[in-house]
């Protein structure tokens, strides 16, 4: 059965079934890289990566747990500015592999924080998964180990991704018509 595609959709950039299979291949190389690890911890950037997030760890062999961060930018809207924190961590990660999963490498400015502040907790590893990264040439170069697809540098959403908190259950990855962010 087809999803009509939403009137805000110029079209799909990632279907369903191409984020099924790249999820489970992202899952397969986790599960051969992390083989004899008693556990591994996912932690999940908030809202974005929760469903990506989700169909990983329904995936995953390995024993793992999952927790979550949450980040905000100052600056204007659609711009990163300054990263903090508004949502830590439950536990501390001291001595624990870690797995940091984002939705998108846009500026990369969320990721390099995020890693910055985490590596500084002292897990005994500290790995990346991001479902997407944009090309920029401008974006700070960050550690992705583990990256599911590049694309271009459109604003996209669906698969937990958003446009003012809307379009994040699409179950695919849609480009945003540049009528619907520009009106704004």
């Amino acid at each position: 059965m087809s999803i009509p595609l939403h009137p805000d959709i110029e079209r799909v950039l990632i279907d369903e079934a191409t984020l099924r299979a790249r999820v489970a291949e992202l899952a397969a190389q986790i599960d051969r890289d992390y083989a004899g690890v008693d556990r591994l911890l996912l932690i999940g950037v908030l809202k974005g990566a929760f469903i990506f997030l989700a169909d990983l760890a329904r995936q995953l062999h390995v024993p793992h747990a999952v927790d979550f961060m949450a980040v905000s930018s100052y600056g204007m809207a659609a711009v990163s500015g300054a990263v903090r924190i508004v949502l830590d961590l439950r536990e501390p990660i001291e001595g624990k592999h870690v797995m940091l999963v984002e939705d998108i490498v846009d500026s990369g400015k969320t990721l390099a924080y995020l890693h910055h502040v985490l590596a500084s907790r002292g897990p005994a590893s500290l790995r990346t998964c991001t479902l997407l990264r944009k090309e920029r040439p401008e974006a700070l170069s960050v550690p992705i180990d583990y990256l599911g697809f590049t694309i271009p540098d459109v604003w996209v959403v669906g698969y937990g991704l958003d446009y003012a908190d809307t379009h994040r259950t699409l179950p695919y990855i849609g480009v945003l018509k540049r009528s619907v962010y520009q009106r704004a």
